[in-house]
């Protein structure tokens, strides 16, 4: 493919399952469900880093749509795919099941609702100049606190030391700050677009999204009981319950 995609991933055949992380993160936070899967998934999944993260190619411009099409040809034109994000990954997903035959999307606390001055933050944040570090452990404890993983995984864990880069002797991370500026999503619309069963869910201590929020949208929505923003790090196997 043109784009440049990090792909982890295991297992074979069908259906594929494509996981896709959250804003800052890499696709090493699916990590802790390479064993469930094994037991529990009948096909082959993979977990791609989103294009500016971790060791995928950075693009021109972050919209969703652009984020969606450096993932189609990770999608198999004549087979099934299941598409499970978080996040942002949850509105790529979206946008990914409106171009490739895609049999269900669930999408794990997904923010749908924004204030201005959130927007307004967000922007500033991809205006930033890079931070450069000079030890990679302050670069990986960065990294787990723009990902929102500080506390939930150590600076070692892979999610952290692929979430980084090295460059003459000093570390930033891997993450291009552009990527904030994205923006906020049209839920409704992306919604109708997809041809596939969606399915929204959140922890139930996520401060990112509420009940209300998911219910006005008209989709299956669940709610995981106990958990945060980062549910599918804080209990994989309780995520579980969002694969058909």
């Amino acid at each position: 493919m043109d784009q440049k995609i990090r792909v982890t991933g295991g297992g074979t055949g069908e259906p594929l399952l494509l996981l896709l992380h959250g804003l800052g993160a890499t696709g090493d936070v699916w990590s802790g469900w390479a064993p469930l899967l094994e037991r529990h998934w009948p096909g082959r999944w993979l977990a791609p880093d989103l294009p500016g993260h971790g060791g995928s190619a950075p693009l021109p411009e972050y919209t969703f749509d652009a984020f969606a099409d450096a993932l189609v040809p990770l999608v198999p034109a004549g087979g099934r795919t299941v598409v499970l994000g978080h996040s942002l990954g949850g509105v790529v997903a979206l946008a990914l099941a409106a171009r490739t035959p895609v049999t269900a999307v669930a999408g794990l606390g997904v923010k749908v609702a924004w204030t201005a001055e959130e927007l307004d933050r967000a922007r500033s944040l991809a205006a930033r100049p890079v931070t450069w570090f000079d030890s990679p452990d302050e670069a990986a404890a960065r990294h787990l606190r723009i990902s929102g993983l500080a506390g939930l995984l150590p600076p070692g864990h892979p999610a952290a030391r692929n979430g980084i880069r090295e460059e003459d002797g000093r570390w930033r991370l891997a993450l291009d700050p552009r990527a904030f500026a994205v923006g906020a999503p049209d839920m409704p619309a992306l919604i109708a677009q997809s041809p596939s069963p969606v399915t929204l869910a959140r922890g139930e201590h996520d401060p990112m999204n509420t009940d209300a929020q998911f219910a006005s949208l008209g989709v299956a929505t669940l709610t995981l009981p106990g958990l945060g923003h980062n549910a599918h790090v804080e209990n994989p196997e309780q995520c579980l319950t969002l694969l058909p």
